[in-house]
């Protein structure tokens, strides 16, 4: 049956919402790793004492990861467009401000508020897109295009910040979110499609907001300072004990609260909590892959930044091909389960490699085939994304969406915490020991990167249990339905949360 102007007309402004999605994610992606390639720059620029640097980074991940569940689910009752819209603009404003920073702490400060614009900003865009994309097939490509971007993004943004720091200087790495924002902002005004939420009366738990909020920001905090105090000080102990017992006070509550902020049914889906503690394991994992093997090419092997993003650009690639050339295809062909284990399997193979990673490493033989095998992201974040998303009803789709995103940002606040506290233990060890820099670094670098290894195999292991697929050539997991409720289609489970009718 042909298609008609109006179907046309609808089709057109569903890719461009996606672009919009996809735009708006790609600007809070890059912010993060493009900063991390000027980082000396702004060192000497600014005066940051060593210590203090840590918390230009620091300062956004605390605000992003603690208020993506509070974003999330004020989303879904004030509206997700008007969250969105809103969060971008206050990253695309204080992008600015950080920008034009001539102190430390302004610089700080900036990047905590760009934090809060990120966390709104990104905490519903899953949500819009799972309900534009109401057909399986549709939705599994749609992901893979929001997956490749944010993917590729951080490869993208390691080469970007590193030719305009060469180039200009590190204050146009916050200057070139300006007309992303704006032309986004303008965009996303008109595209995406309105949603008057269901109102804060229907689920305004400002007890569960503070406690949830309070927790993570205290355990975000807690782990990024443990390369500085130690796993076992006094400090680290008692705010880890502070952040476990608000998060256990924020658990009780929300089994207790009449309208909670994070309804525990979601759990019920064996499909979304595994699919959300496997994301974490791996994204702690291959946090090792982004920010080690980038000091890896320049402590050891000598790269300037922009060599080291070019390096590095391979891997982008290979994953954006496979995001969108190849994981809807096999999606729909083999199932998310299937294609999950294969990328994990992937995934593993490459941090393998790289704990074996010479001193002196030659780019082509020792390298370009861990780049290339980084392909496997490619695979394994659509699938493990459409598993994440797929127990939530529409009135939720921006908390499920605001909690796969929360669990991301956990499980690289833990990477950046264990592994490089690995490495720079293991890198100290070798030097009393008498070994060179460059093969002490290398030695921390190979412990780092095999406990990685390690967590991506307790991934797979994870996976193969708890998401499992019904038997058969194209076996798909739950899928959110039109209405927005789970729903079984033929080749489809049966859902693990039972139904439930559209609030809307």
């Amino acid at each position: 049956m042909p298609a008609t102007p109006s179907t046309r007309s609808h089709s057109h402004s569903r890719t461009l919402a996606l672009a919009v999605i996809a735009t708006g994610l790609l600007m809070v992606v890059l912010d993060g790793s493009i900063v991390t390639v000027a980082m000396p720059a702004i060192q000497n620029d600014l005066g940051f004492s060593a210590a203090g640097l840590s918390w230009v980074v620091n300062a956004y991940l605390i605000a992003f990861g603690s208020l993506l569940l509070l974003a999330g689910r004020l989303g879904d009752l004030i509206g997700r467009k008007r969250m969105f819209l809103t969060g971008t603009a206050v990253f695309t404003a204080v992008s600015v401000l950080a920008g034009t920073a001539t102190t430390p702490a302004l610089l700080i400060s900036a990047r905590f508020l760009q934090g809060i614009g990120s966390a709104m900003a990104s905490a519903v865009g899953l949500g819009i897109l799972v309900t534009l994309f109401t057909e399986a097939r549709e939705r599994s490509r749609a992901i893979a295009v929001f997956s490749f971007t944010g993917a590729a993004g951080a490869s993208i943004g390691q080469v970007l910040g590193g030719v305009l720091t060469d180039a200009l200087d590190w204050h146009w790495i916050f200057f070139i979110n300006l007309p992303i924002g704006l032309a986004t902002l303008a965009v996303a005004a008109v595209v995406l499609p309105a949603d008057r939420g269901l109102g804060l009366k229907a689920g305004a738990d400002a007890m569960g907001a503070v406690l949830v909020t309070a927790g993570l920001m205290l355990g975000i905090y807690t782990v990024v300072k443990v390369e500085e105090y130690g796993w076992t000080s006094a400090r680290t102990l008692g705010f880890g004990t502070l952040a476990a017992a608000l998060l256990a006070g924020f658990t009780v509550r929300q089994a207790t609260a009449r309208n909670p902020l994070v309804p525990l049914r979601l759990f019920r889906s064996r499909a979304v909590a595994g699919a959300n503690l496997v994301q974490m394991l791996m994204v702690a994992a291959l946090f090792s892959f982004q920010v080690l093997v980038a000091l890896y090419l320049q402590d050891v092997l000598g790269y300037s930044a922009t060599r080291t993003g070019l390096a590095m650009l391979p891997a982008a690639v290979v994953i954006g091909v496979v995001s969108l050339g190849v994981s809807a295809r096999l999606n729909d062909r083999f199932g998310e389960r299937a294609v999950l284990l294969t990328g994990l399997a992937l995934l593993v193979g490459v941090l393998g490699l790289l704990a074996r990673i010479p001193v002196r490493a030659h780019y082509a033989a020792d390298l370009l085939p861990v780049m290339l095998l980084a392909a496997g992201f490619g695979l394994a974040l659509p699938a493990l994304t459409t598993l994440g998303m797929s127990g939530a009803k529409s009135d939720d789709a921006g908390l499920a969406s605001g909690l796969f995103n929360t669990t991301q940002q956990i499980g690289m606040a833990l990477g950046v915490a264990v592994l490089t506290t690995l490495a720079a233990a293991r890198t100290g060890r070798l030097l009393s020991h008498g070994s060179t820099p460059a093969a002490a670094l290398t030695g921390g670098y190979h412990l780092a990167f095999a406990v990685g290894a390690g967590l991506l195999a307790t991934a797979l292991v994870v996976a193969a249990v708890l998401l499992r697929s019904a038997p058969g050539k194209g076996a798909a997991p739950e899928a959110l339905g039109s209405g927005g409720h789970v729903t079984a289609g033929q080749d489809q489970l049966q859902p693990l949360v039972e139904p439930q009718p559209s609030q809307r």
